[in-house]
């Protein structure tokens, strides 16, 4: 009897370190046939249309909807790279040719950047999610000529002065000078893959020195991050700190410190410094520290109404994904804690409570996108689908062994 108890014990001892592996809880394959099976509903429902027009990009869906409000490709439309991008990543899981023919034909509708001056910051996004994703997969020329081009464009942004690309050429009067947000770390990416690709080599000046003045005016003390930074504009000197989609000016926006994760994490990649490393694992850590136990971010860290306030999962998304390649730079514990962090991430997504399912076309539910300005709230969000897939594949990289890029 004695003995039979301690192997039930022993038995009970292996399950519950079964059930805290989070490895053990999702199947990334079976995850992204899902993903698949999802994007090929929307492409049936674009395709139902009486002529296809590959410039009409999925942007979000709201609640009480099944499918997509599609919005322009114009140089106005920050999002319009992601479509095209989810179509790279289904590829890049599938090998299905028709899904590849889909990519490039939604992506060519976003060449015209390559033959306009900047409107604003969002060129990564745009370009590099939709054109980046598809010469890695393909080595297509012709999408290598745009990136590059699309670089230069970008960088006329940068301000000397500052130090910093300007985000919103057309805000600049009502910030009171050269503003910078958060989510342009994500735009340097591409800025670095132009200098090492037969770009002006510039280029990676530019975005470190982006990166460095990011750094030293957009963080308090305990690494959160401030939304937005103004800088005088003749002097450089940074004169204000707030937000513009998060709660308030001194609380924690989830996406924008998911960007701030996200693009140091990108930096590190980049130039090799061990300070941007440093620097990513700090606003990474205060991050997790906050979660609440789904690990899904409230959209705003100080949002009212807690624990009812809307979630956010994009910004999971965009988290998920720079923690699986953080915990490339790592080995042992610290590797396995951000890759497990990541995996916790995921798993909530894939749950009854954030997948899309029947309900409607997309990957997931429960993003929020501009809550100050009651914009996309509890809706599905083109971005959350395209770094949910990214992440998904990385995922699947790293189990196998191999390298995430």
């Amino acid at each position: 009897m004695k003995v039979n108890k301690i192997i039930a014990g022993l038995g009970l001892m292996m399950l519950s370190a079964c059930a805290s592996t989070p490895a053990s809880q999702i199947d990334v394959d079976k995850t992204l046939h899902y993903c698949d099976v999802q994007i090929h509903k929307t492409l049936n429902s674009l395709h139902q249309a009486d002529s296809m027009d590959y410039t009409m990009m999925p942007r979000n869906i709201l609640q009480g909807e099944t499918k997509w409000n599609l919005r322009k490709a114009t140089k106005e439309e920050w999002t319009a790279g992601f479509w095209p991008g989810v179509l790279w990543y289904d590829y890049e899981a599938t090998g299905n040719d028709s899904i590849k023919e889909e990519a490039d034909k939604f992506t060519r509708s976003l060449g015209f950047l390559a033959e306009i001056p900047a409107y604003d910051h969002d060129l990564g996004f745009l370009v590099f999610c939709s054109y980046g994703n598809g010469y890695r997969l393909t080595g297509n020329e012709e999408y290598k000529k745009v990136i590059l081009a699309v670089s230069d464009t970008l960088a006329t942004l940068y301000k000397p002065a500052v130090g910093a690309i300007l985000s919103w050429p057309r805000n600049v009067e009502m910030f009171g000078g050269h503003n910078t947000i958060m989510d342009n770390m994500i735009n340097l990416e591409m800025l670095f893959w132009a200098a090492k690709n037969g770009g002006n080599k510039h280029l990676y000046d530019i975005a470190v020195a982006h990166a460095d003045k990011t750094m030293e005016n957009q963080f308090r003390e305990d690494y959160t991050s401030y939304h937005v930074a103004v800088y005088d504009t003749i002097t450089g000197e940074c004169i204000n700190r707030c937000t513009h989609q998060g709660y308030a000016d001194n609380s924690m926006w989830a996406r924008g410190q998911a960007w701030a994760i996200y693009g140091y994490t990108v930096v590190y990649r980049e130039t090799r410094e061990p300070k941007y490393l440093d620097f990513a694992k700090k606003v990474a850590q205060v991050y997790l520290d906050r979660l609440p136990e789904d690990y899904i971010p409230y959209w705003d860290f100080s949002a009212p109404g807690i624990p009812n306030a809307p979630r956010d999962a994009s910004a999971a998304c965009v988290v998920a994904s720079a923690l699986l390649e953080l915990s490339t730079f790592y080995t042992g514990e610290q590797a396995d804690k951000y890759k497990n962090a990541a995996i916790k991430m995921l798993v909530s997504l894939d749950s009854d409570k954030y997948r899309a399912g029947e309900t409607n076309h997309s990957l997931l539910l429960h993003s929020t996108g501009h809550w100050p300005n009651k914009s996309e709230i509890d809706a599905s969000i083109i971005y959350a689908d395209y770094y949910y897939m990214e992440a998904l594949l990385r995922l699947k990289k790293i189990n196998e062994g191999k390298s995430i890029y």
